[in-house]
């Protein structure tokens, strides 16, 4: 049962002894509360940031990710799970489409090892283990020292526009799995553009 019907029906229970101004103020309340009850699964950036180091521009990220029970258990039942964090940098024109010089995809991957008893997060070729689905989301939630670009890929003095995201990619969920997405709210995560501008 959600969050948000399980506030509705304490609510009604409780409005069975109220008075009528007291039930209508009671109801506008859980109206306005249900929506933030039902997202509370999901995805949010926090904060994002591009600085120049040595090798180039490198990109840092936070994010809050929370999981519900159901996302949990299919990883613990075998399901692997992937992310996806996309970025971009835009140089708005008036004239035209924003040219976007810097399109950038990163792929994790959360699956579980019964035998071992062992949570892997894979980027490509790399991979860590972590005994707690916790270790993975607090390791999945940060991202540090991405390179996206190169020293001399900005005009020096032009403002750009870059842009973050992180999503559940529920197209490389098995089969059985992509429909039960589509129907559930459960495997909607997927969090706003967080923006930003940049002037090197």
């Amino acid at each position: 049962m959600s969050p948000a019907l399980l506030l509705l029906l304490r609510l009604r229970a409780l409005l069975s002894g109220t008075s009528r101004w007291a039930a209508r103020s009671l109801l506008a309340l859980s109206m306005l509360l249900a929506p933030a009850l039902a997202q509370a699964d999901g995805i949010n950036v926090t904060s994002a940031n591009l600085e120049l180091g040595d090798d180039g521009w490198q990109l840092s990220s936070e994010f809050d990710i929370t999981f519900s029970p159901r996302l949990e258990e299919a990883v613990n039942r075998g399901v692997p799970l992937y992310f996806v964090v996309d970025f971009e940098v835009a140089r708005p024109r008036w004239y035209w489409f924003d040219e976007k010089p810097i399109q950038v995809s990163l792929t994790y991957k959360v699956s579980y090892t019964p035998l071992l008893r062992q949570y892997r997060l894979s980027v490509g070729n790399v991979s860590q283990n972590f005994t707690t689905f916790e270790e993975v989301a607090r390791v999945l939630s940060r991202l540090r020292g991405l390179q996206v670009a190169g020293r001399n890929s900005f005009t020096k003095g032009v403002t750009y526009q870059a842009a973050i995201r992180m999503r559940l990619d529920t197209a490389q969920l098995p089969k059985p799995f992509q429909l039960d997405a589509f129907a559930s709210r459960d495997w909607a995560l997927a969090s706003d553009w967080y923006r930003w501008a940049v002037t090197p």
